[in-house]
This record gives structure tokens, sequence and C-alpha cells, in this order.
């Protein structure tokens, strides 16, 4: 325990010695870990916002029209989905609610200002499976509308506000504001407005759907959800596209999940920089010191007692780089997920907090694996030539 200690002391000696030497090697592993830290929190924070915008929607299967490519690009029917090809949606999905939409865009007015707005037609006791209110009721009937969360806060519209929409400027009065729910794969509410079916036909004189939308209960049966319906509806000809958003989600997911693996990476590469720095210092500290390890191994200490001075200066740069560079971390992980996300409460998850010990970890490897190398040189110098050396 002693000669640790004493062996633990030359380290930190030498280290005094050539302090600058010293400090610019732990820069190194500074930035090595500040950049492999930052860079994963930043990406778990994108992964984590991206899932929390979309989980939501990673229940259903979606039916849309088919579209066929060929010639220049994507050929549809041009037709929607009928109600024959609705009820096997249903005989096909069993006990899960299956939801009819009509989708569409239209010129809207609010006050004096033209805008333009998604415009969805669902059954009014459909609305509820699909979507949450915030305020006001759901509708009742082929009165009144409801609006998207971010279309209501952008307009100042609450319930009892009066929209016009299309060219004719239809009025239209507000009777409910839906929730926030994020970008989807079947319907994006956000910026939308919500009518009846019976209003939406009559308006825009339609009678085949757009999409439906299949909420499936049990997340284990979407695939078979979705088998059932393509079997059903396409025996003998594709007569409609069956996606589900689960693995839309997941894919999405594990791209992004890729992604920050790739610029945790990119840093990492400044920890190999900080490595070779940390072994060009501990060469030259082998090199500068051929008679005092000469006269260490003259007086008896042991090739192993020899090796661990030479690790134990490799570790403590690696060490208070990293603690340094830990610290730094955090601050650089909140001012990048600030500056990208707007959004800091991502920080604060246990996924992207644990980047900051990874990042430490691999610094203070970086560290040891660099001193390996002359610690071994150094234990394997005889004596004799050791202190010969001028």
């Amino acid at each position: 325990m002693t000669s640790h200690r004493l062996f633990f002391s030359l380290a930190v000696r030498n280290l005094h010695i050539h302090w600058l030497r010293s400090i610019l090697a732990a820069i190194g592993i500074i930035i090595g870990v500040v950049a492999i830290s930052s860079m994963g929190i930043l990406g778990n924070s994108l992964v984590l916002s991206v899932s929390e915008s979309l989980t939501d929607v990673g229940d259903s299967v979606v039916v849309t029209p088919h579209v066929s490519f060929g010639g220049f690009g994507a050929q549809g029917t041009n037709e929607g989905i009928s109600d024959r090809q609705l009820e096997q949606i249903r005989r096909a999905s069993g006990n899960n609610e299956v939801v009819p939409v009509y989708t569409g865009g239209d010129r809207i007015r609010i006050g004096k200002d033209i805008l333009a707005a998604s415009v969805y037609g669902i059954e009014p006791q459909d609305i509820s499976t699909l979507l949450d209110l915030e305020t006001g009721q759901f509708l009742r009937g082929a009165s009144g509308v409801m609006v998207g969360s971010k279309l209501a806060k952008d307009n100042n519209l609450a319930v009892g506000s009066r929209i016009l929409i299309g060219r004719e400027e239809s009025g239209v009065r507000v009777v409910g504001i839906l929730k926030e729910r994020g970008m989807g794969f079947d319907i994006s509410p956000d910026n939308a407005i919500f009518a009846s079916q019976q209003w939406y036909e009559t308006f825009y004189n339609v009678s085949e759907y757009d999409q439906v939308i299949v909420k499936v209960k049990n997340l284990n049966e979407i695939e078979q959800v979705k088998d059932s319906i393509d079997a059903q509806l396409n025996r003998r000809e594709d007569e409609v596209d069956v996606y589900d958003t689960k693995a839309i989600l997941e894919t999405i997911l594990d791209t992004f999940g890729k992604i920050s693996t790739f610029t945790m990476a990119i840093g990492g590469i400044s920890l190999v920089v900080a490595g070779v720095s940390i072994f060009n210092v501990m060469m030259m500290s082998v090199m500068e010191r051929y008679r005092e390890i000469g006269i260490l191994r003259s007086i008896g200490t042991k090739r192993a007692e020899v090796r661990s001075m030479f690790i134990y200066e490799s570790l403590i740069l690696g060490v208070s780089g990293s603690l340094i560079g830990g610290i730094m971390s955090f601050i650089g992980g909140y001012a990048a997920i600030a500056l990208m996300l707007q959004e800091t409460s991502y920080l604060f998850e246990i996924s992207s907090l644990i980047q900051i010990p990874y990042g430490m970890l691999f610094g203070i490897a970086t560290s040891i694996l660099s001193g390996l190398y002359p610690a071994w040189k150094a234990s394997d110098l005889r004596p004799i030539e050791a202190l010969r050396h001028e």
C-alpha cells in the first residue's frame, strides 16, 4: 500500500513539473468528453422529442385508395373508399374501432385574416376515438366544427368563434377545441378544422372516403389486422393500400437512433485525438526520465511498480479531464437542446443524463489505454542502459 502511494506521489510530481504539457493533454480529454456526451444528449433528446410527438399514433392501421406507380409518376384510382369497401374493412378488423375520414384542405377566413387549413369530415361519435377535447364540447350533429389547438392558439379562436370556409365563405361556429397531439401518420389535427361527415359531403359534394383509420386495441394484433384487411380487399386486384403506423414509428425512431449514434461517433474522434496527445506526453515522459527509471530499477523497484507510476499519470489526466468534461457536457447539452429543440426538459431524462458518465468512462478508458504502451516501455528498460543514458 505504501509503495502505491509513493509511485502515485511520483506521478503527481511529474505532472506538476510538466504542468503546461499536462494541462494541454487534459484539455484534449475535456474536449473529447464534451463532444461525445453533448452529441449523445442532443441525439437522445431528439429521439425523445420525436417519440413524444408520434407515440400516440402508433396504434393505427390506415387504409387509403390504392396508388400505383408507372409512367412518369404516381397514378391513383381517382376514387376514394366506397361504402362497400368500408364494410369489408369493418369485417376484417374484428372488434377494433373503424373510423372513415374525409380529408381535404381549404381557404378559411378568421376575422380579416385569410388562411389555409386542413379540413376533415368525421362522424361526430368517432372524433373522441381519435382525439381528446381541451375546451368546449365534441360535435353532436351536422352544425358546428371543432378546431386544432395550434389553429386556435395562433388565431385567438375560442368556443363560439366564427370561421368562414371556402371561397363561398360558408360560416361555421367553433363548438370545441382539441388537445394538441402533434404530427400524425393518419391525421394531423393541430392546425385543422373538424366537421361532421354530413356537412363535409354536402359542402364538397363527395361520397367516398379519403382514408379509413382502424384503432387497434391490442398492439400485438396490428400485423394481423393489417394482413386481414389486405387479404379481404386486395384478393383480385389492389384496391387499397394498407400500412400500420407502428411500423412507420419504429422505423423513424430507429433512424433517429442511428443518427444519434453517428453524431456520438463523430464526437469520439476528438477523444482519439486526445488519446494520441496523452500517448505523446507519456512517451516524452519516459524518454526524459531514463536515468530516474534506471535508478529505481537498480535499487530493486519491480517492473510492475514502474508501470504503475506511468499508468497513474495517464489515469490522473483522464480522471481530471473527464470530471471537468462531464460538468461542461451538462452545460453544453443544455445549450444544444435549448437551441435545437427549444425544450430543455429532455436533458433531465435518465437516457439523456446517462450520456455524461458514458462520455466520462470513454475519456478515462482512452487515457489509460494511451498510457499502457509508454508504461510497458518504461518498465522494460534495462537498469544499466537506463543509467548510461544521457
